[in-house]
């Protein structure tokens, strides 16, 4: 169970501008058009009651109560993931939770043994071990849809986006030894500043930015853009503002909102598709079943989670069911019922790439070391030295020393500097590596 501890907020969303030409999602369909919306924020792998000055992911969901149900716009607040293939989510949270053993939870010898067989991690940890990995406030962090998305348009025409939350408190991280100040005194100190900036009338802001890239784009570059490890660099993908989102209210009961509010990429509107990506295909069923897991079938007809316009669905039963259902005809197509009839605006679009095959199998262009050799160097020196104290200090725990070369050889092949010094940290010489790998 990830996303155990965490704080949210309602508050409303301002379209920046028409988006028609490239989507049919209603509440992008004219600038200044507002919908309402509540936020989570989260830490990621510790359990509920653990300090929110761990080095963590942030989540970042957000729920649209839009005109047409709901949209879930779900991601943290690091541009990037650890993995790409899906089939390796549980594996991933299992290495991140508690030992089954000891009951330590981020063991480095677990952590790291783990993705020392993935190399397409190094992008990801080169973030969470910066500064970037301990936010000094939710309200100073950005948020990331991280996955590219589909936005298609009445003619069917696909966009392929990524989305970026840019806070407008400014960015603001803290070093570990500032994390560990604020720990020794306050556990919950992220909530209780997001909760009292909107008592005191304090409306925290982001705006919402996308990129865009054409299939025929994707070609042309060094890397697969629907590889969850990589960004796509400005330079390629021009952000364009889609809006902006104002929190004004808090919630009146923790636990029915914050607690039992219930996100999924899966939960999309008329407009917006998930893309090809192997990682968020498989996000489109895990938080399905993880909601039911944790609240129960019919999570969805809690207010919280309830669309806020009136909704057909067919589902039936289970636990605490509150929805009105009525007549015989729970199903479709019906000689009954002929007016309910396929509707093909929510049919989804088709793309079709070359010599593409449906398999288990990895990606091409992987290009695993590139883009974090690219983050490293873009580091102020003050960064870098963080980053190198972070590190070192949590492969310093890990106890098998092959694993220790595997990873310090990943940064190596992202940047040579980077590489070195974490070898120098850790005192061990080329020969040493050699023999180890």
């Amino acid at each position: 169970m990830v996303h155990a501890r965490g704080a949210g907020a309602y508050g409303e969303f301002v379209a920046a501008a028409d988006f028609t030409d490239v989507t049919k999602a209603k509440f992008l369909s004219q600038a200044g058009k507002k919908t309402p919306l509540f936020v989570r924020f989260s830490t990621v792998v510790h359990p509920s009651g653990s300090p929110e000055t761990y080095r963590d992911p942030r989540g970042f969901a957000t729920k649209f109560y839009t005109e047409e149900g709901n949209y879930d716009l779900v991601g943290n607040n690091l541009p990037v993931f650890f993995i790409r293939d899906a089939i390796k989510f549980p594996d991933m949270v299992h290495a991140f939770k508690m030992s089954p053993v000891t009951n330590d939870v981020s063991d480095p010898n677990r952590v790291f043994d783990f993705f020392s067989n993935l190399p397409e991690s190094t992008h990801m940890l080169t973030w969470l071990f910066s500064d970037y990995g301990i936010p000094a406030s939710y309200r100073e962090m950005d948020g990331n849809g991280v996955h590219a998305f589909k936005w298609v348009n009445e003619k069917g025409e696909v966009t392929y986006v990524k989305y970026n939350w840019s806070t407008k408190q400014g960015e603001r991280n803290l070093t570990q030894e500032e994390a560990d100040e604020i720990q020794s005194k306050k556990i919950e100190h992220a909530t209780l500043d997001l909760y009292n900036a909107i008592q005191d009338g304090n409306y925290p802001q982001w705006d919402l930015y996308v990129q865009m890239l054409k299939k025929e784009d994707f070609d042309h570059l060094d890397f697969n853009p629907l590889d969850p490890t990589k960004i796509w660099p400005e330079a390629i993908a021009k952000p364009v503002l889609v809006g902006t989102m104002t929190l004004n209210k808090n919630a009146d009961n923790y636990f029915q909102e914050v607690e039992q509010s219930a996100f999924s990429p899966g939960t999309l509107v008329s407009g917006i598709e998930p893309s090809e990506d192997k990682l968020l295909q498989g996000r489109l069923f895990s938080y399905f079943d993880t909601q039911r897991h944790r609240i129960g079938g019919n999570f969805q007809q809690l207010p919280i989670n309830a669309p806020k316009v009136q909704t057909t669905t067919y589902n039936q039963d289970g636990a605490m069911s509150i929805r009105k259902q009525t007549g015989d005809v729970n199903y479709q197509p019906s000689t009954n019922k002929p007016e309910v009839v396929d509707n093909a605006k929510f049919k989804y679009s088709t793309s079709a790439f070359k010599d593409v095959k449906a398999v288990q199998a990895k990606i091409s262009k992987p290009n695993d070391f590139a883009q974090a050799g690219d983050l490293y160097r873009s580091f102020s020196q003050k960064d870098k030295d963080n980053l190198i104290k972070n590190l070192s200090g949590a492969l310093m725990g890990v106890k098998n020393p092959v694993i220790v070369a595997k990873m310090i050889s990943h940064f190596y092949q992202a940047d040579r500097e980077y590489g070195m010094r974490l070898a120098k940290e850790l005192n061990l010489s080329r020969e040493d590596l050699e023999k180890l790998l």
